[in-house]
C-alpha cells in the first residue's frame, strides 16, 4: 500500500491514514481546509465515539448528522463520502456517498435522506450501518468535497463513477473523523431461561 500524502497525514489520526481515502485521491494540501471550510457534527466530536444508534449494533438505526461551514464562494455543489479508515485493501469500505447538497452552508439531520445517494461498499445507497466484529475499533472517515460544477450524475451511482466526475474539480474539502467499537453486551438476553 502506498502511504497517504503528508499535507493529510497531519489532518488525520494515524488510525484514519487510509492511502486509499477518496481525500487522498480528489484534494490536496491548497483545497484542504480552504477559507475555513469544516465539517462537524452535533452527534460526536471530531475523533470521538459514534453512537451505537448509527451502527447495526442498534435497531432502527440511522446515519448521524452532519453539519458544515460555508465553502469558497462560487462552489456550485458538496458530496459526502464516508470510508472506513480500518479496511483492509486499496480501497477502505465506503459507507456513504451523497451528493447534489447546495454549495453553501448547511447540514443534514439525523436520518436525513439526501438529494442523492450512490451505491456504498455493499452496493445499497444508503447508510451503511457500521457492522463490526465485536471489540476492534474501526476508525471512519467523514469527507466532504466542494466543487467549481454541478454533477450531473443521477442516483445509483457507483463510488468509481462519482469520483471520476469529481476528479479536477474539488475546490476545498474538510474531513472529520469518529471511532467506533462494538460491544456484545446485550446478546445474552437469548441466552437466559426465562421459563
Amino acid at each position: 500500500m502506498s502511504s497517504i500524502p503528508d499535507w493529510l497525514a497531519s489532518a488525520l489520526p494515524p488510525a484514519a491514514r487510509h492511502p486509499g481515502l477518496a481525500i487522498a485521491r480528489l484534494s490536496d494540501a491548497r483545497a484542504l481546509g480552504r477559507g475555513g471550510f469544516a465539517l462537524s457534527s452535533p452527534a460526536f466530536r471530531a475523533g470521538e465515539k459514534l453512537d451505537p444508534c448509527f451502527t447495526a449494533d442498534e435497531e432502527d438505526a440511522v446515519a448521524p448528522p452532519l453539519e458544515w461551514t460555508a465553502p469558497p464562494p462560487g462552489m456550485q455543489e458538496l458530496v459526502i463520502v464516508v470510508e472506513d479508515a480500518t479496511s483492509d485493501g486499496s480501497v477502505p469500505l465506503c459507507h456513504w456517498l451523497v451528493w447534489g447538497l447546495p454549495g453553501q452552508k448547511g447540514k443534514l439531520l439525523e436520518g436525513e435522506v439526501p438529494p442523492r445517494a450512490g451505491k456504498n461498499g455493499r452496493g445499497n445507497s444508503e447508510w451503511l450501518l457500521p457492522d463490526l466484529p465485536e471489540g476492534q475499533p474501526h476508525t471512519f472517515v467523514f469527507q466532504m468535497f466542494a466543487l467549481d460544477l454541478p454533477l450531473t450524475l443521477m442516483p445509483g451511482a457507483t463510488r468509481e463513477e462519482l469520483f471520476a466526475e469529481m476528479d479536477g474539480h474539488v475546490a476545498a474539502s474538510a474531513v472529520l473523523t469518529a471511532t467506533y467499537t462494538s460491544s456484545d453486551e446485550e446478546e445474552n438476553w437469548d441466552e437466559e431461561d426465562w421459563d
